[in-house]
């Protein structure tokens, strides 16, 4: 997630099961993060071990798909309420209630402020389901047509961080405007999608329900696993003798404060057309915009400090809620100008005019930390799109003594991304090593992604349901059969008996006691 962090440390093959505080100790947010993260995956597993790869609850299973075709609009999909699991993770369907708001001191009556607020749908459509900003636009967004052939609508759930610059409401008015942010939050995003017959390499054009679910979890498994791998390390820079603000003499990162680096691509797609940009931040600087004016972008802050601020140089990710939930790549733009008195920015280009005009999606700047390509043999790379291009099989500087490493032969997808932590204390990065101390590859901490198909469209006769469902486990108690019921009455009449022959045994010793007093 791109927050202000210190750094990760949930392992799960560890399988610790708490975090446990002591007493007089530092608290740390990794601690707190830690404790989340280990009940999130216990109860992720314990639900998919139950339910399996995916599936709802019986009578209640949300993600129904309707299709209605365009006959005289553009085609699209009812998505219906409810909760659907996928990998354990819960995606819900349920369309929120808008509010009732206060009638109008100056309507005629309220039969006429009741007509202001008709009922809402009670479900999603394709073009306006909350997390996948689909643009009837944009060409490739538009669903296939069914008439050539049927589509599978599939479920797309993963999770991303939101901060205070996409949800004001995160922010606590009372600390002051001047106060930074507090906790972020993680979000589960679900997103329908059209998937064609020939991605799935199924040829036959109307497959039954189990060659397409097969077909599917084929296809979900390849998309789900990243073969993007990359290790890290510190190592001396080469002019570190000339610089006197080293920690200490054999410090390999020489960086003065402890950083969580992040590294995430940019630009997907095989290495010679994949890039990435680096934060020392983790990606968590960034500007709320108030206002777009061509170039000039006005922003409700400019920073808290000289670390969190923007310098001409920077480069910077003009980006909203929509293009985040896309995971599309945009330019990385250039600061060229700054108005420290009107809080603007000038960029080195316009953004695009689809991303930042709407103020619902909340656009904001984000800050990287790359100012140009990686050093390699005496020549530094040109960016490409304002990211460094990634080049496998050889290891590149970040900065400080910080450097990475593609492996060959990887695929990359916008959006994932590794966390290098960065320690003054030892001089170098929290990275593992093999025996003989080389760093080892590692596939991205996120994004993971998981998917469930949901119905197979063929046009006006209907969709195939591709859902799976699952019976509550808790049920009524039998009522017992007559044997059941004899032997019960039987064993309660043998418990009666023995009181009463207990009542009696008891009698007799009194009368024999007293008889013994009386002789006496």
């Amino acid at each position: 997630m791109h927050a202000d962090l210190s750094r990760l440390t949930f392992r799960p093959e560890l399988r610790y099961s708490a975090v446990v505080a002591q007493q007089g100790r530092v608290q740390l947010d990794a601690d707190a993060n830690e404790q989340t993260a280990i009940q999130l995956h216990q109860a992720r597993t314990l639900a998919a071990d139950l339910i399996g790869r995916h599936g709802g609850p019986l009578g209640a299973a949300g993600f129904r798909i309707e299709y209605k075709g365009g006959k005289h609009d553009i085609d699209t999909l009812h998505i219906h309420g409810g909760r659907y699991y996928v990998d354990g993770i819960a995606a819900d369907a349920d369309r929120p209630a808008p509010g009732t708001p206060v009638p109008d001191d100056n309507a005629a009556d309220a039969s006429d402020a009741d007509q202001d607020t008709a009922a809402p749908p009670t479900h999603w459509t394709y073009w306006d389901q909350p997390d996948a900003y689909r643009d009837p636009e944009r060409p490739g967004d538009r669903l296939p047509s069914p008439t050539q052939s049927p589509f599978v609508v599939y479920l797309n759930v993963w999770e991303r961080s939101v901060n205070a610059a996409e949800d004001p409401a995160l922010r606590e008015v009372a600390l002051g405007a001047s106060m930074p942010d507090t906790a972020a939050r993680v979000k589960v995003v679900w997103q329908v999608l059209p998937l064609s017959l020939a991605e799935l390499a199924i040829e036959d054009t109307d497959p039954s329900r189990d060659a397409v679910r097969d077909a599917f979890e084929k296809w979900a498994r390849n998309e789900a696993a990243a073969t993007a791998r990359l290790a890290a390390r510190s190592e001396r820079p080469d002019h570190a003798d000339e610089d006197p603000c080293l920690v200490k003499p054999d410090a390999r990162y020489r960086g003065t404060e402890n950083q969580l680096y992040r590294v995430e691509v940019h630009a997907g797609g095989e290495a010679k057309d994949a890039t990435f940009k680096w934060s020392r931040e983790n990606g968590s600087v960034v500007f709320p915009v108030d206002e777009l004016d061509g170039t000039w972008v006005r922003l409700a802050s400019l920073g808290h400090d000289d670390k969190l601020d923007l310098d001409v140089g920077d480069l910077v990710e003009f980006t909203d809620t929509a293009y985040a939930s896309r995971l599309e790549a945009l330019p990385l733009l250039r600061v060229e100008e700054l108005d420290l008195p009107g809080r603007g920015v000038r960029l080195s280009a316009e953004p695009g005019p689809g991303v930042g005009r709407l103020p619902h999606l909340h656009p904001f700047l984000r800050r990287w930390d790359h100012h140009e390509g990686p050093r390699r043999k005496g020549r530094k790379a040109a960016l490409k799109g304002g990211a460094v291009p990634v080049a496998e099989g050889e290891w590149l500087p970040l900065e400080d003594g910080v450097e990475v490493y593609f492996a060959k032969d990887g695929t990359y997808r916008t959006g994932d991304h590794w966390l290098i932590p960065a320690r003054t204390a030892t001089g170098g990065v929290e990275w593992p090593r093999d025996p003989a101390r080389r760093a080892l590859l590692k596939g991205p901490a996120g994004i993971a992604r998981h998917f469930a198909p949901l119905a197979l469209v063929k046009g006006e006769e209907g969709a195939v349901d591709l859902r799976l469902a699952f019976a509550p486990l808790a049920s009524g108690i039998p009522a017992a059969d007559d044997a059941t019921l004899a032997a019960e009455e039987q064993a309660r009449s043998e418990e009666v008996a023995a009181e009463e022959a207990s009542d009696g045994k008891s009698r007799t010793a009194a009368e024999a006691e007293a008889a013994v007093e009386g002789n006496e």
